[in-house]
């Protein structure tokens, strides 16, 4: 059986896991850091873990996914982690003598569902979580453009301000009035009226943005994943209901949540295939 060292690094989450038949066998996860050495100890630390458990020889590679801008390992000027112009596929060569690649964590996503997941040929997908990420599969392949394209989670909605940023700012409105990050589905089960302002924010927002793409790319699906799938189907239905009203094309949005646990890290895997 082909083994692999899968990594998903996130704004919130750093999860390292052993994959191995497109299943994770171990899962090491911790809080990503926000300090860049700290980092990089830690993603080290957990590589190295699960290298010793299973023998150098047993591995075929590590493949990982991380926010974009990213370009031939290096990742650019991502908002979410302490690592600016950081050539992390050097890093990690340097560090483990093994085949690395590298992509943009959503692009993971989107390839563990082309492979494994809905097994469309031309859809999007969202991951909502710290910030908003996006990608694309156009025949059946990764859409990036010239390299950095697919950063669906930055297109303009209002004032200048894209998804993401409106967001983090209705995700701050939560923190600010519940005096904690409330989970969408503790939201669904408050009752008063700022918590049904915030649900109402968070819906229309991603509404706009997903009719917006559905209207550039006219896909078969839209799979969405990240944190905010704890809202379940109630949260789902209610994104769809909102973005009946911003649709133009004569048909209706195909919307779900992805069905892996783990998405980002089963489509690191698939990197090396």
């Amino acid at each position: 059986m082909v083994k692999i060292i899968a990594i998903d690094l996130g704004g919130t989450n750093l999860r390292v896991g052993l994959v191995e038949n497109n299943k994770i066998k171990n899962l090491i996860q911790n809080k990503t850091p926000k300090e860049k050495t700290e980092l990089l100890i830690l993603l080290k630390k957990s590589i190295s873990e699960l290298i010793q458990k299973e023998g150098i020889k047993e591995i075929k590679g590590i493949g990982m996914g991380c926010p974009g801008p990213l370009e031939k390992g290096i990742i650019k000027n991502t908002p979410n982690l302490p690592l600016k112009n950081f050539n992390l596929k050097k890093f990690l060569k340097k560090e483990f003598n093994l085949p690395i690649e590298i992509e943009n964590d959503a692009n993971c996503v989107a390839l563990a569902e082309a492979k494994l997941g809905c097994k469309k040929n031309n859809f999007f997908i969202l991951t909502l979580g710290t910030g908003i990420g996006g990608g694309i599969i156009l025949n059946g392949k990764i859409y990036s453009g010239k390299g950095l394209g697919g950063e669906l989670g930055h297109i303009i909605l209002d004032e200048g301000r894209d998804i993401e940023t409106l967001w983090k700012a209705y995700r701050k409105l939560n923190y600010e009035y519940f005096r904690k990050d409330m989970l969408i589905k503790d939201l669904l089960k408050t009752k008063d009226k700022r918590s049904e302002e915030i649900l109402s924010g968070l819906s229309d927002i991603l509404a706009q943005g997903i009719v917006s793409l559905t209207h550039i790319f006219d896909p078969e699906i839209v799979v969405l994943s990240g944190g905010a799938k704890e809202g379940g189907s109630k949260f789902l239905n209610k994104i769809k209901k909102d973005a009946e009203k911003y649709m133009f094309l004569p048909r209706k949005i195909k919307l779900k949540w992805t069905k892996f646990k783990h998405p980002g890290v089963i489509g690191a895997s698939l990197l090396l295939d």
